[in-house]
């Protein structure tokens, strides 16, 4: 496995390994490697002969008092996860190559990025579609992989890929949960022991909306007064939201008629916590 920290040398490597006939697989991510970022790098290993694995702590999609600072950057734990998953070269680029001395170009994605966690992380969205777009413009991936626990941000990718014709195919892959139903994060780090257990509680509203569906129950706010119900059992949690929406509009339903996405924010000691199903 290669690692790199500029962008000619990952040029490079993809330019010899399409040469070879090889498909090219990439995994963005930020760093604080899981079992999840592990699954999507096996993922990318099944389905691509060469496979690139950024890890790259973005400055621009975090906001004013988030955790930028203190987000976790175990880059040696990292890089040997990358290895044993299979990875065959890991992009470390430090932020002067990503974004120079000022970037004055940004890719926005309207409508999709104002609901749910657009709401209270203004201009997040407008940090991930631009590094997602510089990726894919520095990689040339013919397959990028993301995860469905950050769904709207899948959302709005696939999105963005659509209306730039960009050529490569966005895979979103399941969401990798502990035992106890909580989704795996790196952000799961700043719970104690006690938050920990409190955070179950979050999939666990998720898990009613579904027990309700499949009871036959369509309309959203009996769903959603459940879901709040168990959230607000969550000792020290705070909801930011809790909402079904459309899976591709994510406009707000009244009543469930089709594909439709539960999601819910809650924040959590330092953490701020994010999960969703499809029903």
């Amino acid at each position: 496995m290669e690692v790199v920290r500029t962008i000619e040398p990952v040029r490079g490597a993809v330019k010899a390994a399409k040469r070879a006939g090889k498909r090219v697989g990439l995994v963005p991510t930020m760093g604080a490697l899981h079992i999840g970022h592990v699954a999507l790098i096996k993922r990318a290993v099944e389905d691509c002969g060469f496979v690139v694995v950024s890890i790259f702590v973005n400055p621009t999609q975090f906001g004013p008092g988030e955790d930028f600072e203190n987000y976790p950057r175990p880059i040696e734990a990292d890089l040997e996860i990358c290895e044993k998953a299979g990875a065959h070269l890991v992009f470390n680029p430090p932020p002067e190559v990503m974004y120079g001395a000022e970037s004055v170009t940004w890719v926005t994605v309207e409508k999709l990025t104002e609901p749910l966690c657009g709401r209270s992380r203004p201009g997040h969205f407008r940090g991930v579609t631009t590094i997602c777009a510089k990726l894919f413009n520095i990689v040339q991936p013919d397959v990028a992989y993301f995860g469905q626990k950050d769904a709207q941000q899948a959302i709005v990718i696939k999105r963005m890929v659509v209306d730039l014709n960009m050529p490569l195919q966005i895979v979103v892959c399941p969401t990798v949960r502990q035992p106890d139903g909580l989704a795996l994060s790196s952000r799961n780090k700043y719970l104690t022991d006690q938050q920990r257990k409190e955070a179950a509680k979050i999939y666990k509203s998720l898990a009613k909306c579904r027990e309700l569906r499949e009871a036959g129950v369509t309309d959203t706010k009996q769903i959603i007064a459940a879901v709040h119900e168990i959230l607000r059992q969550i000792h020290g949690g705070q909801i930011e939201y809790a909402e079904i929406v459309d899976a591709e509009t994510l406009e707000k339903v009244d009543q469930i008629k089709g594909k439709v996405l539960a999601a819910v924010a809650v924040k959590l000691g330092p953490a701020r916590l994010i999960d969703n199903i499809l029903l």
